[in-house]
């Protein structure tokens, strides 16, 4: 499946059905078009990158995400996986920050929005999550979990 604009707009209207089956499957496809944005390279690199944070080899998998991100700047996924490693660590704003490359490189990841918005949340910006979690819901009308975050935030502000 390449990543063309009709294949992603396409997707992207499927996000919206109301059956939850076609929205679950346009999930899965984006996050696939995502990882194999580069290739079987790429892809096999963000797997080993996975494999080491699951064995909290966190030194080797920021070294392996860095190499990447240096080789194949627009590569989205792997400031994303980045991202995903800096937040397990509890390092918010280099989460935060790769994150905001994410969105600038593909704004409609929904992926990096939940995940700035968790940043937000651990930080204790929460009219900062609940703005992000609202722009996840304009790609992800349906997601319950920023739905139910968008009110847990709301909660600790009144």
């Amino acid at each position: 499946m390449a990543m063309n604009e009709s294949t992603v707009s396409s997707l992207l209207e499927d996000l919206r059905a109301t059956d939850e089956t076609i929205r679950d499957r346009a999930t899965r496809d984006l996050w696939r078009l995502w990882f194999e944005q580069k290739g079987s390279l790429g892809l096999e690199a963000l797997r080993r990158a996975q494999l080491l944070l699951e064995l909290r080899d966190f030194g080797r998998a920021v070294e392996l995400l860095n190499q990447l991100i240096s080789q194949q700047p627009d590569f989205a996924e792997a400031w994303n996986r980045r991202a995903v490693l800096h937040y397990v660590q509890g390092k918010y704003w280099e989460a935060i920050a790769d994150c905001e490359e994410v969105i600038r490189l593909n704004p409609i990841h929904f992926g990096a929005l939940h995940g700035l918005g968790l940043c937000y949340i651990a930080l204790g910006n929460y009219a900062a999550a609940i703005q992000t979690f609202h722009t996840a819901l304009k790609v992800q009308p349906f997601s319950l979990e920023n739905q139910r975050l968008i009110l847990e935030c709301t909660l600790k502000l009144s």
